[in-house]
């Protein structure tokens, strides 16, 4: 069994630790660099009818439309 698996965690759990675990050690030349690319960015778009809607629109419910 893996180490991991014995220590309670799941892999994602222990790739980030990991990762973070790795990024601190890193030079601080490279250091930046690899923090940025710890950060996420979630983009969300609503589709109706298989049209993307615009900015600002909303998907309307049930509830909405009576």
């Amino acid at each position: 069994m893996s180490t991991w698996r014995m220590a309670g965690l799941n892999y994602v759990n222990y790739s980030n630790i990991a990762a973070k675990t790795l990024r601190k050690t890193l030079k601080s030349e490279f250091r930046e660099d690899a923090l940025r690319r710890d950060q996420t960015f979630i983009k969300i778009f609503f589709w109706m009818n298989g049209n993307q809607l615009g900015l600002g629109e909303k998907l309307k419910t049930d509830k909405e439309k009576t």
